[in-house]
């Protein structure tokens, strides 16, 4: 299978809801009109396109607004501002409380890369009703995603394929197969979607948020970062340090990672997660289902998973439970501890021969919904991270690195070791090893690390602290599990987060919450 994107892509809204459009594309000819000066159309929000993951269009807000959505042109090609221009898909709710105390707006971004700001903010509008208060709520499709000039590579039916097949190659014609497949993939990138391929840059994506800003009528961009998003910030804050308003970074990446170094950390960061599921299931009163000890349980999954290699269960028809689905699906019920019900479920049933609720999970990772339709959200995660990145790692090269990845994780370690290739004969070149965040000058932001997060382990919101600068990062710990820390619903996390954005009060470095 060519290689998945890598797993901070997640987006736990899918999860949600499998388990409980005009598009604006490039241009047709240059303008010479200053697209900072533009009026945005604000309008009720139309269906999610299929690129966006489909479904109906978002529902009123608590009380009974609608959410409002707009089209932003942003060039193209930001190396020629006066060029093509593409449409940017934003979505809003205006602040609730008295206008004379309001802010400005807050510009959300939930991660991936590949994550859709348009569907996103809707579903979890509710967490952020108090910051509603002083704040427009905005979100957005970076470009290459959903609305936003999505990148589009394989169909749905080549998709399912790409699914199917094995990302943790075991011999020779294996990786060759795997090698082929992605060469196959990324080739379909750039026939489908040569022209946006160059101008899908985190740094781009960055200048579209400043452009956001002077559109919205804001001095100060307002921002608050979710995993990917932090990246996205961090670069933001480096390029525009003077415009940074409030902003918070939460599920904080490793600024200063490579790919390969990146990937490493998941492989730990999973592990961890995994080992505290196991543990949290083995601790309570009643029975553990899927194990008698935390290490019963952690044998029982790898067991599982050696035999799927050879043997898929049935899953969802006419698909199968594969090894890698499989995989892939325990991941995704990582993110957050709500989902470890999910997971238990899962496991029991797969264990009984049954593959569906792993596939379900699977399929929420991959942008698969019930009907068979996949969002863009594997195509653009592929996109931008290799536009990103520089590194190009050949099969020889992962092959090499396999003993330290399954150390780190005997579960996740190769399935991340083999993401390294995903790269493989890409139609643009990486633009760095790593972003550069470097934001002297730049307002307090405010980093929250969780110590139990899968995806981006807690040693990376040190580093981004680090990175950003004396003076600039303020970290603040969340003693927790699951993916970021303020959908965790923790109060004093929520008490810093919402005292920083509603009142500017910036809390003591090192702060801890449990």
């Amino acid at each position: 299978m060519p290689n998945p994107p890598r797993l901070r892509a997640a987006a736990l809204s899918a999860t949600a809801v499998l388990l409980s459009s005009v598009l604006a594309g490039c241009g047709d000819g240059s303008t010479d009109e200053d697209v900072s000066a533009q009026k945005l159309s604000w309008k009720e929000c139309p269906a999610p396109s299929e690129a966006e993951g489909g479904g109906s269009a978002p529902s009123p807000l608590p009380g009974g607004e609608q959410w409002q959505c707009a089209t932003m042109r942003a060039p193209l090609d930001w190396g020629n501002p006066q060029g093509d221009t593409i449409g940017i898909a934003l979505i809003r709710a205006k602040a609730s409380g008295d206008l004379s105390r309001r802010i400005g707006s807050l510009v959300f971004n939930f991660g991936g890369p590949g994550g859709s700001g348009v569907t996103t903010l809707p579903a979890f509008g509710s967490d952020y009703t108090k910051l509603r208060t002083r704040y427009d709520l905005v979100s957005f499709d970076p470009r290459g995603v959903g609305r936003s000039a999505p990148v589009r590579c394989e169909n749905d039916q080549q998709l399912d394929t790409y699914f199917q097949q094995d990302a943790t190659p075991d011999d020779a014609a294996e990786r060759a197969k795997l090698i082929d497949n992605t060469r196959k993939f990324n080739a379909a990138c750039e026939k489908n979607s040569k022209k946006m391929l160059p101008h899908v840059r985190t740094t781009d994506a960055a200048r579209d948020m400043d452009l956001m800003r002077q559109v919205l009528g804001d001095d100060k961009l307002h921002y608050f970062g979710i995993s990917y998003g932090t990246e996205l910030g961090g670069v933001y804050a480096h390029l525009f340090p003077k415009n940074v308003g409030r902003a918070i970074f939460d599920g904080v990446v490793d600024p200063t990672q490579d790919v390969e170094q990146g990937s490493l950390g998941q492989a730990k960061g999973f592990q961890l997660a995994l080992d505290n599921f196991a543990r949290d299931c083995t601790s309570k009163v009643r029975d553990c289902p899927v194990g008698d000890t935390a290490q019963d349980v952690k044998d029982r999954i790898a067991k599982l998973l050696k035999g799927l290699d050879h043997k898929p269960l049935p899953g969802i028809f006419p698909r199968q439970l594969t090894q890698t689905a499989a995989t892939n699906g325990i991941a995704q019920s990582l993110y957050s501890k709500d989902f470890w019900e999910y997971l238990t479920e899962g496991l029991e049933q797969a264990y009984d021969g049954d593959g569906r609720i792993l596939m379900l999970l699977s399929d929420s990772m991959n942008g698969r919904n019930e009907n068979g339709q996949y969002s863009n959200t594997t195509a653009a995660n592929v996109a931008i991270n290799c536009a990103d990145d520089k590194p190009r790692y050949t099969a020889d090269y992962v092959r090499g690195k396999l003993p330290e990845f399954r150390a780190a994780s005997p579960v996740f370690g190769d399935f991340l070791a083999w993401s390294m290739v995903s790269c493989t004969d890409w139609a643009v070149p990486g633009a760095a090893e790593h972003p550069d965040v470097s934001a002297a000058g730049s307002a307090p932001i405010l980093v929250v690390g969780n110590t139990g997060d899968p995806a981006t382990p807690y040693e990376g919101a040190r580093k981004m602290v680090d990175a950003l600068g004396k003076g600039v990062g303020v970290e603040l710990t969340y003693k927790g599990q699951g993916h970021g820390a303020y959908d965790s619903k923790n109060p004093c996390v929520q008490s810093a987060v919402d005292g920083y954005l509603l009142d500017g009060k910036v809390p003591a470095a090192g702060t801890v919450c449990s």
